[in-house]
Order: structure tokens, then C-alpha cells, then sequence
């Protein structure tokens, strides 16, 4: 499971007076903070939330299969995509970062030139490295952020938006390329997350949304990596192949919805990514012997009796 915006500030053992008991995804959530990191290494997970870290201490950023030394002052954009861990690796870490829910990100943002932009894209760098200049920029965004999030302003969440704008153009303008290591541990790590993110599509919340990521393409692109070596490391560590655990997960999804929903098989078809209603029989038939109509059908015989 991704950590939640309430689970973060427990494990980091600070409170937010804006969460009370009424926190929710469904509404805009904005804060910012002073950075206080425990020595050792944060879990290694999704997050359903975005952050934009001024990093000012030495550690390791890890990725699926990579990792970045930082070890001078740097900004870090996160997403609920990209899963990551960090590990500190001085005692002493600094610094302040914003952290906000889907609902504060207004839709526009993500189809505007900010679609590239690293707070937004899955690939690409999302660590930038900044010089005394910057640093004291950067600082000075942050500082504007608190007191206007202190503020009584009815339209600060604009003004907070544009803020975090700026963040975003000051990384874009200095954005140059870095230089990651392999993780001796990278095929095990690859694998979990594929599993979780997998895992994660499901169940689909149909209609509201349908089935997003079908193919291993679809997953190595989420994870950052190549899908010919993500297909690799999943049959080296599970013995099964990438479409192959795509296709299980996909089945079962089907059946649950064939045995205890009311969709018809039209729109079962289509939440799952579908859009010609006879591939997917086929698709089903392949994968367990019978359609989806005798298995409604079937069902449909065991109430009967």
C-alpha cells in the first residue's frame, strides 16, 4: 500500500493542526515544513502524495534500480508515481519541503507546459543540484510559502500554486543531467515494486476509472526503467513472465466482477481496458477455458438452485 498524507507525519513524528480527523484525498491539502530526517534509511514505498524537498545534508536517493549520491544542497521532487527511499547518510539534515495532495495539483497543471516538468513526468531526473545563489532562493520561496499558509487569505491556495510554479522553473532552469549507480539489489527491488504497483490498479473503481496500465510497457514506464529488463528480473526472480502476471491479475479482476457485480460483461470488458467486447472473450477464454457468459451464466445457475 502507498503511505497516506497522515501516515507520513506519523512516521516522521509531527502533527499538522490542518489534518484533525477530518483530513481527506478529496479535498486540496497544502503544507510546508522545516526538514528533520532521522540518521538511517526512510522505507522503500509508493506515496499518494507529492513533495518538493530542499535537501540540505548527504544521502542516498534510491530508485528501483538506481541510486544518486547527494552530498551538497539539492531539490528533490516526488510524486505518488515514482516510488523512492532515502537514506541519510551525515547527521545533520536540513532544509524545508511543501507537501500536497492530488486535489491541490489543479488538472490544467498537469496538461500545460508543467506536464515535463520533473514534479509531473515519471522519467527524467528529479534531483537538482543547487550553488549558494539558488540556495538562497530557494529559501526565500519557502520562507513566502509559510507565511502565506499561515495566512487567512480566502485564495491562497493560487497564490501557494504559483509559489510552487516557481520551485518548479528554478529546477527546469538549471536542469542538467546526473549520474546514477546500479543497485546490487535491483532485480529484487524491481520485482516487489512491479508486484505492489500491480496490486495497486485493482480493485477498478469502475465507472469513475478504468484500467490504466495493461502491458509490461505500461509498468516499466511507471518504474522508470527499460521493459525489456523489467521482463527480465520479473522471470529471473518469479519465473513467470511480465504478461503473464498482468493477464492472472487481469482474470481474476474479471471473475469477481462476473460472479458478484451487476456490470454487464460490455462494461466489465471495458473498466479492464478493453474496447472490443469479443478480443476480451477470447482473452478470457484463453486464459481459463470458458467465456465470460458461462461463467455469468453459471453463476446465475448456482442462485437459482
Amino acid at each position: 500500500m502507498s503511505e497516506s498524507i497522515p501516515q507520513f507525519y506519523k512516521r516522521i513524528q509531527r502533527c499538522d493542526p490542518q489534518l484533525g480527523t477530518t483530513y481527506s484525498k478529496e479535498k486540496p491539502y497544502f503544507n510546508v515544513l522545516s526538514r528533520q530526517c532521522n540518521f538511517g534509511t526512510v522505507q522503500f514505498s509508493y506515496r499518494d502524495f507529492y513533495k518538493v524537498t530542499l535537501i540540505m545534508g548527504v544521502g542516498k536517493l534510491y530508485y528501483a534500480d538506481k541510486w544518486i549520491l547527494v552530498n551538497r544542497p539539492a531539490m528533490l521532487f516526488s510524486n505518488p508515481l515514482v516510488p523512492y527511499a532515502w537514506e541519510s547518510i551525515s547527521e545533520e539534515q536540513k532544509g524545508m519541503f511543501c507537501i500536497f495532495n492530488e486535489q491541490f495539483v489543479q488538472s490544467e497543471e498537469k496538461n500545460s507546459s508543467l506536464a515535463n516538468s520533473p514534479l509531473f513526468k515519471v522519467t527524467g531526473d528529479k534531483v537538482f543540484f543547487l550553488d549558494d545563489t539558488q540556495i538562497t532562493k530557494v529559501l526565500d520561496i519557502y520562507t513566502q510559502m509559510q507565511e502565506e499558509n499561515q495566512s487567512d487569505y480566502a485564495n491562497k491556495y493560487d497564490v501557494l500554486r504559483c509559489y510552487l510554479h516557481l520551485l518548479i522553473h528554478t529546477a527546469l532552469k538549471m536542469q542538467e543531467s546526473n549520474k546514477y549507480e546500479s543497485h546490487p539489489n535491483a532485480s529484487q527491488r524491481i520485482t516487489e515494486l512491479f508486484i505492489e504497483l500491480l496490486d495497486r490498479q485493482f480493485p477498478v473503481d469502475y465507472p469513475h476509472s478504468v484500467l490504466s496500465l495493461r502491458t509490461p510497457a505500461d509498468y516499466a514506464n511507471r518504474l522508470s526503467i527499460h521493459v525489456n529488463h523489467l521482463n527480465k528480473v520479473v522471470k529471473d526472480t518469479t519465473g513467470k513472465t511480465t504478461s503473464t502476471m498482468i493477464a492472472e491479475r487481469i482474470i481474476k479482476e474479471c471473475t469477481q466482477y462476473l460472479l458478484h457485480s451487476n456490470l454487464s460483461i460490455s462494461e466489465i470488458a471495458y473498466s479492464l481496458g478493453f474496447e472490443n467486447i469479443g478480443y476480451f472473450s477470447k482473452f478470457y477464454r484463453k486464459h481459463t477455458g470458458k467465456s465470460p457468459s458461462e461463467i455469468r451464466e453459471q453463476q446465475l445457475f448456482d442462485l437459482c438452485k
